[in-house]
């Protein structure tokens, strides 16, 4: 097999002999005009003989800045396959020709973004070419924007510097966009007093671009809140875009005050009004920035009375008194603000307060019983004016400073309070209470008995009997029986005491009754409980007696019918002797064998065996 170099030498020498002879034909190649990747990728150039000629050879070059040509392969089909030269002048990885011809670029960088020519030479057939342009793109990395730090002001007449944003390694060349509160700025590249960015662009030695703009404008008032921040958009294969965002920043704006605010802070109302006692904040507030200097004052008359200085535009008043009600005032001091602003504001305090409360009865009233008239008054001082009303167990009693007890019972005894409260100033109330004591003979209330069956009482019943009573001094409460429980009070309260006994009823205590009486110093009360008429006990006990009885002399005819059953042949058995006539003796019965004597005792009746007659037996043998 000859050498390729000796293959190749023989194939120019037939073209060569053909274009002499004049039998040139056209040739055509087929490539892709344009390859678009994104670095790091692999690209594969095709290049094709569209009318396939017998034999012919495949160069490839690499066209550089200058438009020189600089050779990458040569190669011819052999069978199925391409066969040849292939050089990579520098390159790694280096340029390959796959099996089918193509020129194969793995890992695509930006450097190999060039032209490449396909030379097909085929003999008689002709020499065709064509180019294939390859463009590697890159994404940028992350935009960064670098904003001014310092204090701007908005008060300088020429466009300011605002914020640098870049956008690195990136191709082909990144384009840097601005925006504020989301919304495009159309700056120009012009330099002018509105406002214009600049742009500058860097090639790296990776051979990516870097990009950096900065932005130039005149500021307002307006942007002290505005959010800013930059784009970046690069191109992508296949005509897709991208973008990058940076993140958004805000600046520092020094601008004069326009509008100061001086009001009464927490706690306060709607009508201006503050509780004596309570720490009272005054806030001033003006809109220039930075945060001037607050200057707070008293106008006493026509002077000013300093009481602080501060950044904060708060004066605080500690446990504040109604003296200090009057006329405050807040100057901003910001020299930088225009002559018509109007940088000093004042307004009036009022210190609203509530004196404690005077009753014209001590705190315990003592009245007597069916009073006919009793009248307290309550005295309340403050401003602004309070309302006064009177209470009892929560209830509203009268609306006013006076109160009117008319006939008077042991229920309006009890506590009395005076409220006193201003409308207008929330929290800002005082009450005063008296005790109302009742004086008066005691009220007693029996409680009611009722059988426990029927309409009448048996006798022998048990029942509680409770008496309660009222009045002032306390009473006592005392029975016409022993046993009762000591006083206290019942469930039900206002002033009631009770006490209980428990007795048993009888013919006797039904005639007589039982009382209870209530007595203290200014008399007494009483009440006799009756019972009516009261049935006699059911004789229970008497026919328990009887069964029992009944039940001994049962048991007694079983033991006698068991002895007789013992006895054999012994006529006239269990025939019970007449009283003091003793039977006919009876010969003794003969034993066989030896017999037990307690045996023969306890057959005979008596310990000795004999027991006739005698008096602790069932009578003669049994």
């Amino acid at each position: 097999m000859e050498p390729p170099d000796a293959r190749a030498g023989l194939l120019w020498l037939t073209f060569l002999l053909s274009g002499y002879s004049g039998a040139q034909a056209e040739l055509h190649v087929s490539v892709p005009p344009r390859v678009e990747v994104m670095r790091g990728e692999q690209v594969a150039l095709d290049c094709t003989p569209r009318e396939h000629p017998e034999h012919y050879v495949l160069e490839w070059f690499l066209v550089d800045g200058t438009g020189a040509r600089h050779r990458l392969a040569s190669v011819e089909p052999q069978g199925s396959e391409f066969l040849g030269t292939v050089h990579s002048p520098g390159r790694t990885p280096p340029y390959e020709v796959d099996s089918r011809g193509r020129l194969v670029i793995a890992k695509a960088q930006v450097g190999d973004g060039r032209d490449y020519v396909c030379v097909v030479k085929a003999g008689a057939a002709g020499t065709s070419e064509a180019t294939s342009s390859v463009r590697v793109f890159a994404t940028p990395e992350d935009t960064e924007v670098f904003p001014n730090k310092g204090t701007l002001s908005v008060m300088d007449q020429f466009a300011q510097e605002i914020a640098t944003c870049s956008s690195n390694n990136g191709n082909p060349v990144p384009r840097i966009t601005w925006y504020r509160n989301g919304q495009r700025l159309e700056v120009p590249l012009e330099v002018n007093q509105k406002g214009y960015m600049t742009i500058r662009t860097v090639r790296e030695a990776s051979g990516l671009y870097s990009l950096t703009s900065t932005l130039y404008l005149r500021l307002h008032k307006d942007d002290r809140d505005a959010n800013f921040h930059c784009a970046a958009h690069y191109d992508l294969p296949s005509g897709q875009h991208g973008r990058l965002d940076s993140h958004t920043f805000r600046l520092t704006l020094h601008y004069p005050t326009e509008h100061v605010e001086f009001w009464v802070g927490s706690p306060s109302t709607t009508e201006g009004w503050v509780r004596e006692g309570d720490a009272v904040q005054l806030l001033c507030q003006g809109d220039g920035s930075p945060s001037p200097e607050y200057s707070f004052f008293r106008q006493q008359g026509t002077q000013e009375e300093q009481l602080n200085l501060n950044l904060k535009g708060n004066l605080t008043l500690e446990g504040v008194h109604r003296s200090q009600s009057g006329i405050y005032g807040c100057r901003v001091e910001d020299y930088d603000a225009d002559e018509e602003v109007q940088l000093v504001k004042k307004l009036k305090l009022h210190v609203a307060y509530l004196d404690p409360l005077e009753l014209s009865a001590p705190e315990e009233l003592f009245v007597f019983l069916n009073s006919s008239s009793t009248v307290v008054n309550c005295s309340a001082r403050g401003l602004p004016s309070p309302t006064v009303r009177w209470t009892k167990d929560s209830v509203t009693l009268a609306d006013g400073p006076m109160l009117s007890l008319h006939s008077v019972t042991f229920d309006s005894a009890g506590t009395y309070t005076c409220e006193a409260s201003t409308p207008t100033v929330p929290l800002l109330s005082r009450t005063q209470s008296f005790q109302l004591i009742v004086q008066g003979a005691p009220e007693l209330k029996p409680n009611e008995i009722m059988p426990k069956s029927g309409n009448s009482w048996t006798e022998g019943d048990e029942v509680m009997l409770t008496c309660s009573a009222r009045g002032f001094p306390e009473p006592k409460l005392t029975w016409s029986q022993r046993g009762d429980t000591p006083a206290e009070p019942p469930f039900e309260g206002r002033g009631w005491m009770s006490s209980s006994l428990m007795v048993k009823v009888t013919s006797a205590l039904s005639r007589e009754g039982v009382s209870c009486e209530a007595s203290n110093i200014h008399g007494k009360k009483g009440h006799v409980f009756h019972f009516g008429s009261v049935a006699p006990q059911t004789a229970q006990a008497g026919v328990a007696v009887m069964a029992v009885a009944v039940s001994v002399g049962l048991l007694l005819l079983v033991v006698a019918a068991f002895y007789c059953m013992r006895r054999k042949g012994r006529p006239g058995c269990c025939r019970r002797a007449e009283k003091g006539a003793p039977p006919a003796r009876e010969p003794e019965l003969s034993h066989s064998g030896p017999e037990r004597p307690e045996h023969t005792g306890l057959l005979m009746g008596g310990p000795s065996g004999g027991g006739r007659g005698g008096s602790g037996g069932f009578g003669d043998e049994c």
